[in-house]
């Protein structure tokens, strides 16, 4: 009873916390391409968003958040048969944070993972890494694609990045791509990976995708490769 007590209120401190951001850039470079100033660009406007704690309830992107995902979506992700991304974890230990009430009528849109600090974080698919970067909300973090470009995974709050793990790197289910921490703005007493699935909208930036909710497809207890 103590134990799941400890449990529910380092649930709640995090989503207190816990959003979802775009990916951020570890350095300010001194020549730039147009084409990434426009990016950065675009991806302060998600940040700043994303720091007022998401979608409103009853706006247009947050009723698309509280819909499971489509039919189209639920078998393609069934078919990839994800793994839970922090070694461990058994399914039943996964909380539904996805839907889970926030300041201001808004919505989490992910999920949280407890884990001891520096517990392996796994990829859930397979694929590609598609950025590895560190940003001012999710601290650590990596993005990636399955082999179909259809969703992208983003993981956050690392302790650090996995020895190895750069834009490009091929990856298959259960390779470890970082450790449990809590970077960004993530509660310094509660590790834990903020997980979460994006169905890649056409025209939009991959960090700008409609999340999913990956909990009903994580099955599956992940083992480091």
């Amino acid at each position: 009873m103590q134990r799941h007590a400890l449990l529910v209120t380092a649930l709640a401190t995090v989503l207190g916390a816990c959003v979802r951001t775009p990916p951020g850039r570890p350095g300010v470079d001194p020549v730039r391409p147009a084409r990434e100033v426009r990016q950065e660009r675009d991806e302060r406007a998600v940040a700043e968003e994303a720091e007022r704690g998401g979608a409103r309830e009853g706006s247009a992107d947050a009723a698309s958040t509280r819909v499971r995902a489509g039919s189209s979506d639920e078998e393609a992700l069934r078919a990839r048969g994800l793994v839970i991304p922090v070694a461990g974890v058994p399914p039943e230990r996964i909380p539904d944070t996805f839907h889970a009430a926030r300041s201001g009528a808004r919505v989490h849109r992910a999920t949280d993972i407890l884990a001891p600090r520096g517990t392996p974080v796994l990829s859930a698919d397979d694929g590609r890494v598609l950025r590895v970067s560190r940003n001012r909300f999710g601290g650590l973090v990596v993005y990636a694609t399955d082999p179909d470009g259809r969703f992208v995974y983003y993981y956050a709050h690392l302790d650090r990045h996995a020895d190895g793990i750069a834009e490009g790197t091929k990856l298959a289910k259960g390779d470890v791509i970082g450790y449990v921490g809590t970077t960004g703005n993530a509660p310094k007493d509660t590790p834990h990976l903020h997980f979460q699935v994006m169905r890649r909208e056409r025209d939009k930036g991959y960090w700008e995708g409609t999340p999913l909710d990956a909990r009903p497809f994580l099955v599956e207890s992940g083992s480091p490769r």
